[in-house]
């Protein structure tokens, strides 16, 4: 196995080009006060596909962008890997249809590239990184790279209680040696169990357990930092520079943050510091039984994150990890990966230099399953992440009203037929145009 350094040299997004404003437009009509989504849930608007939009141009729009911006051939790429739960074929993977669409644009083919789709709700485009990193460093790659492509239409029924936190877009990232942007440790930590909170047996629209789905995020998530513990030891508060997590809405990540400080400053120095203020942590040979114990722990986390430690924590962690997500919502396989991109743009606005920094990464998929894996911020970050266009990407999108979100909900429905004109024109960039003879998706590039 090679010893180079393996991680992620460069990274894109592309967005819905649609907006939803959640407090303005969506509210009123729930009968909500705003406050739920902007407060509540932490999030203003979502990003919705056009009519010609879907998963494979999303992704194939963000991947294009990437090789273009980096001078790549597609001899250049050895494999293409694509994490979503939004694919609309049980046989063909999505990477096919995104290599076919990279072909329109490229010269030359991805014939010799190996290709698949991981599925593992959101964490699998974590896995597919995962997968690339253990390609190259098996030394299998003959000196060429890897693209990761996640990509979801996040869409509920309608009325559905997760309606507010819909988003689509996708994020590409290229996987190669000695990269510019973040390098990944080898040390990783996983919390698993056969869990039903969030799936979708054969249909499009998920069933979901919300309040059991926010337990076992948080449960999976506590197991995956002690198994992460045991083998790269226990972290430091101070230990990550940014702490990326997967963001269903940022309210679930207030939660996580919160438990996430308490289990790194129990027996530090910091505990000790905050004793007179909150009090120590309860342990657990205190008290009778788990409840009382439970209890007691809940008290104490309430306490804890009213404090100044706390809070300026969270501010230079975690809340930088969150800007993107609060305007798109969630991008399912996508959404710990816009996180890390949110935080280190945020880092560069401010003038900050993370250089040789650590992100603690706590990525997540129903069903469940939490990995956590820190990465190592590199010298070639700053011109990185000043290349992307996320702010124009944003600005650009056509603010919808209610009654245009129905009719585009429907469209993004496979159960409804409907014949919508598109909101926006399409401008270099990859457009659906319709089915072939054996029900595929055609796809063209528009100049």
């Amino acid at each position: 196995m090679s010893d180079t350094s393996v991680g992620i040299d460069a990274i894109e997004m592309h967005t819905g080009k649609l907006r939803l404003d959640l407090a303005e437009t969506f509210a009123p009509k729930m009968g909500d006060d705003p406050a739920k989504y902007t407060k509540g849930l932490g999030l203003y608007a979502s990003s919705f596909p056009d009519t010609y939009e879907d998963i494979v141009t999303m992704g194939a729009n963000a991947a294009h962008r990437l090789m273009a911006r980096k001078g790549l051939e597609p001899e250049d790429i050895g494999r293409i890997d694509v994490a979503t739960e939004s694919a609309f074929d049980q046989s063909k993977p999505v990477s096919t249809y995104i290599a076919g669409c990279l072909e329109q644009v490229f010269d030359g083919d991805f014939h010799h590239a190996n290709k698949g789709e991981r599925k593992f709700a959101c964490v699998a485009g974590t896995q597919s990184i995962d997968d690339a990193y253990n390609w190259i460093r098996a030394g299998r790659n003959r000196g060429r790279a890897a693209l990761v492509v996640a990509t979801d239409t996040a869409l509920y029924a309608r009325d559905d209680p997760g309606e507010a936190t819909q988003g689509a877009g996708a994020v590409a990232m290229l996987i190669d040696e000695d990269p510019d942007l973040v390098e990944i440790s080898n040390a990783q930590g996983y919390g698993s169990a056969d869990e039903t909170d969030f799936l979708k047996p054969n249909q499009q629209f998920p069933s979901v357990d919300g309040k059991r789905s926010v337990q076992v995020y948080l449960a999976r998530m506590r197991e995956a930092v002690i198994d992460y513990e045991s083998v790269a030891g226990k972290i430091q508060p101070d230990e990550f520079a940014l702490l990326p997590f997967h963001t269903p809405f940022p309210g679930m990540v207030r939660k996580a943050a919160a438990l996430a400080y308490r289990h790194m400053i129990r027996d530090t120095e910091v505990e000790e510091s905050l004793a007179d203020e909150i009090g120590r942590q309860p342990r657990p040979e205190a008290f009778d039984d788990d409840g009382a114990y439970l209890d007691a722990m809940g008290e104490y986390t309430d306490r804890l994150v009213e404090t100044d430690a706390y809070a300026d924590w969270y501010e230079r962690v975690v809340d930088p990890t969150l800007d993107i997500s609060r305007h798109v919502g969630n991008w399912y396989t996508g959404s710990v990966h816009v996180a890390r991109m949110s935080g280190l743009r945020r880092a560069l606005d401010e003038g900050i230099d993370l250089t040789g920094r650590q992100l603690g990464v706590a990525s997540y998929g129903s069903g469940a399953q939490a990995e956590v894996h820190a990465e190592t911020v590199q010298p070639g970050w700053e011109e990185e992440i000043a290349q992307l266009n996320v702010d124009e990407q944003l600005e650009a999108r056509y603010d919808i009203s209610f009654a245009e979100y129905e009719l585009v909900h429907d469209v993004h429905n496979y159960d409804e037929e409907t014949d919508v004109e598109e909101f926006t024109t399409p401008s270099e960039e990859f457009v659906f145009e319709g089915w072939g003879r054996m029900g595929e998706r055609k796809y063209s590039y528009v100049d």
